[in-house]
């Protein structure tokens, strides 16, 4: 080769390394800057804010969950404290289920509040993006928790010997993140964070940095905050920070003071594309986050004018956007007037120049609403905002007379939301800033985006399901009061939806989007009504004849199938065929493809009018369906073609060797007339591969009979006998394909999946639901967590702070 080719071959190489390389440098770039999706959202909040929607009836409404000072937490103050007595309070800050997360009541009394409630809400969160939180178990799921405020055992004196063991992991921030990964089994990182106020900001822009750098593929992000003492007033109070009547005014010329409270809250994130394959829901989109510090200032605890622009303009850096690309900010806002001015002037210098008047950065804070809850802060505003994409609105910031004089306003186009203002949608996304910053000095700012359009490929079902069909509604709980509330949480849901969902819906998602649990009921129904009706009566603890459920006294069973040899005589054969073909997709591509493969070896296609080779194909694609179901057998049982359809189903013969073998016997038999002799297997056997069984097979042969031998076969292909029959008080016997041609086909299979379901075994009902790679879910009411009353100063002695 010429030296001149050389040199072309050489530069073609490099030219192609290069532009390899480029790509690759793309591609990481992208990475570091991909938008992460918040796929669901939980709190627990003042003003019995329970779920986001309350959070939205809170602040939408105007209204105020400032209170007195619980009474239920046993505090101890001065006749005349330094401060009003007033903040937001969770209404029950003491109560736990215990029981759910297998705490036992020694170690629930001893562990903090927050860690409790977080337990709670990492379940709930979990539920509410659509995912059964037992799917989450071994994966690299993170935790990343804003900490603050562990006041819990600060007032003891002397407490019991039995609370000592678990007093320490009980008020610990690190167990706040580690407990609710060893309850969930998660396996990415968990991380406990305090930076004071901004904490749970910090929180949540260090997941989107670990969801980027592929360290977890989900994330459960946010904090919390609950005042176990009086403390937190003291503290502040000694500071002069708290406003006179306890309530935040945010840049309000009438601002006074910080006005407390507490609360907790957690949101779910995944990587936005992951997201929109694995069809979750997307509420809202995180553009881009930043966090910094004060450094040396004014004071330790003083704000940082300059630290807060520099943390607002890094954020919208990661995100890729220009100020005038966000179209409101929720502030820190606490309503300390120095600290408000700080903040507006930062605002200002960043978002509010260069804006016109009529597009100008509206301005709110949750902490009018709620009061300052600490840990929980940046989360409840985060919420609050996902809420607001929602509902197109913006909502009022309350207590605000006018706005601060301590601030140039006129700098730029910044405008407070002191009434509520309507956000329409527009060509170009909405956006919004969401400040937190902290005593500790350090300072988060992040940008959250509301949720791109769906995809149309995503969440759409490939064919209606009919709706003569039956389907099956599973609802599972850890005790039977909750199983109780279960069902009615789900009534009063499904009667007040709009539009009502289909009952296969409503299956689907209760088979997707909830974890097994001990007791359990499964409702099996064609119509809305029905369900209902059944639904109703577990509800009230009567009988009903859709519903099954799990008994109070009965041991759990084994499992075992039987395939019966002899297709039955008439045309319920055929009919139930065409009804489990309708059904279950599953079963109908499984049976297609055993009928494809037993026209291979027959010598003629096989015919729809029963016979043995079709009600072999109909057992193995039975078997498919419940091993995809993931029902495990501890017997196998069968008879004539039954047993070869046993043998695959236990993994000794693939589908393509069960069919030859069926094909064979079908042969033998038709041909002669008279039963086959072994010899008449000796050709077949010797083309099959025989596997160690995974599942039991049981067989009548004698047990020196090996079952590739075709003795075995023999026996088995020519015997009428029922064999081994399982003891009906140990085991629960499913019968595949003896069916009735007074009950649809699809309605017996579920029936027997449900006293299985309910007796011992497991079923994953995903499966049989499933009719697209992503059929949609809907919103479904969250676990009913039985909550008890733990309160560590009920049980021990302490002072007074």
């Amino acid at each position: 080769m010429a030296n001149e080719e050389k040199l072309v071959e050489y530069l073609k190489w490099t030219t192609a390394e290069l532009h390899q390389a480029q790509q690759q440098l793309r591609e990481l770039k992208a990475a570091q800057h991909e938008p992460i999706a918040v796929v669901s959202t939980a709190c627990r909040l003042p003003g019995k804010t329970r779920t986001p929607d309350d959070l939205w009836d809170l602040v939408s409404e105007g209204r105020d969950a400032v209170t007195g000072f619980p009474d239920d937490r046993t505090w101890e103050l001065p006749e005349e404290p330094p401060y009003a007595q007033l903040g937001g309070f969770l209404d029950d800050a003491a109560g736990f289920d215990a029981g759910f997360f297998d705490i036992g009541a020694t170690e629930a009394v001893a562990t903090e509040p927050l860690q409790r409630l977080m337990l709670h809400l990492a379940w709930e969160t979990v539920e509410r993006g659509r995912i059964a939180p037992h799917t989450l178990r071994s994966t690299l799921t993170g935790v990343y928790v804003g900490a603050t405020g562990h006041d819990y055992a600060t007032r003891l004196e002397t407490a019991p010997d039995e609370l000592l063991p678990y007093l320490g992991g009980g008020t610990s921030g690190s167990l706040v993140s580690g407990r609710i990964a060893y309850a969930l089994g998660l396996e990415g990182p968990a991380i406990s964070v305090d930076t004071a106020c901004s904490s749970s900001l910090v929180a949540l822009h260090l997941a989107c940095q670990a969801l980027r750098r592929g360290e977890c593929g989900l994330a459960l992000a946010g904090g919390g905050t609950v005042m176990s003492t009086p403390h937190t007033f003291h503290a502040f109070a000694h500071q002069k920070s708290l406003a006179q009547d306890g309530r935040c005014k945010p840049f309000a010329a009438a601002a006074d003071g910080m006005g407390l409270g507490e609360g907790v809250g957690l949101v779910l994130l995944e990587r936005l594309g992951d997201a929109r394959r694995n069809g979750h829901p997307v509420l809202a989109v995180i553009r881009g986050s930043a966090v910094n510090q004060d450094g040396a200032g004014y004071g330790l605890a003083a704000p940082n004018g300059p630290s807060q622009q520099h943390v607002i303009r890094a954020a919208l850096a990661d995100a890729g956007l220009t100020p005038d690309q966000v179209d409101a900010v929720e502030a820190h806002g606490t309503g300390t007037p120095i600290g408000d001015a700080i903040e507006v002037q930062a605002l200002l210098a960043t978002y509010g120049t260069g804006r016109s008047a009529d597009r100008p950065l509206w301005l709110g804070s949750v902490k009018s609403n709620t009061g300052h809850t600490q840990g929980a802060a940046g989360t409840a505003a985060v919420i609050k905002m996902v809420q607001a994409f929602r509902h197109d609105t913006l909502p009022p910031t309350l207590h605000v007379d006018r706005p601060t004089p301590l601030a140039a306003w006129k700098k730029g186009a910044v405008r407070l939301l002191t009434e509520a203002v309507d956000w329409p949608r527009r060509d170009e996304p909405r956006r919004v800033g969401i400040s937190a910053f902290a005593t500790s000095g350090t300072n988060a700012h992040l940008i959250l985006e509301e949720p791109p359009a769906p995809d149309t490929h995503l969440g759409a079902a490939a064919d209606a399901v009919p709706t003569d069909l039956p389907v099956a509604w599973p609802l599972s709980a850890r005790t039977p009061e909750a199983l109780q509330e279960q069902a009615k949480a789900l009534v009063t849901h499904l009667t007040s939806a709009d539009p009502t969902p289909s009952p296969a819906e409503v299956a689907h998602s209760l088979a997707a989007t909830r974890s097994p649990l001990e007791h359990r009921a499964v409702l099996i129904g064609t119509d809305g009504a029905g369900l209902l009706a059944a639904t109703r009566a577990l509800a009230a603890g009567d009988d009903h004849p859709d519903l099954t459920r799990t008994p109070l006294d009965a041991a759990p069973k084994k499992t075992a199938w039987h395939f019966d040899g002899l297709p039955p005589a008439d045309a319920a054969s055929a009919a139930a065929v065409s009804d489990l073909r309708a059904a279950f997709p599953l079963f109908s591509t499984a049976f297609d493809e055993a009928r494809s493969l037993l026209d291979t070896h027959l010598a003629t296609p096989l015919p729809d009018t029963p016979s043995e080779p079709l009600h072999f194909a109909v057992h193995t694609a039975l078997a498919r369906l419940l091993l995809a179901a993931g029902i495990h057998a501890h017997a196998l049982t069968g008879t004539g073609v039954g047993h070869i359809a046993a043998a695959y189903a236990a993994g000794v013969l693939d589908l393509d060797d069960a069919c030859r073998l069926a094909a064979a016997h079908a042969t033998a038999t038709a041909e002669g007339g008279a039963p086959p002799t072994p010899e008449a297997y000796e050709l077949v056997l010797k083309e099959l591969t025989f596997r160690p069984a995974t599942l039991a097979l049981t067989s009548t042969a004698p047990a020196d009979t090996p079952v590739h031998s075709p003795g075995y076969w023999h026996h088995h292909l020519t015997s009428t006998a029922p064999g081994a029959s399982p003891d009906p008080e140990t085991h629960t016997l499913l019968d595949l394909g003896a069916f009735s041609p007074d009950t649809p086909a699809a309605r017996t299979v579920l029936t027997a999946l449900a006293r299985l379901h309910t007796s011992g075994g497991t079923v994953d009902w995903t499966p049989l639901t499933r009719r697209a790679p992503h059929p949609p879910t809907l919103d479904l009411p969250t676990y009913p967590f039985q909550a008890t009353r733990y309160w560590l100063h009920d049980h021990t002695t302490h002072t007074t702070v």
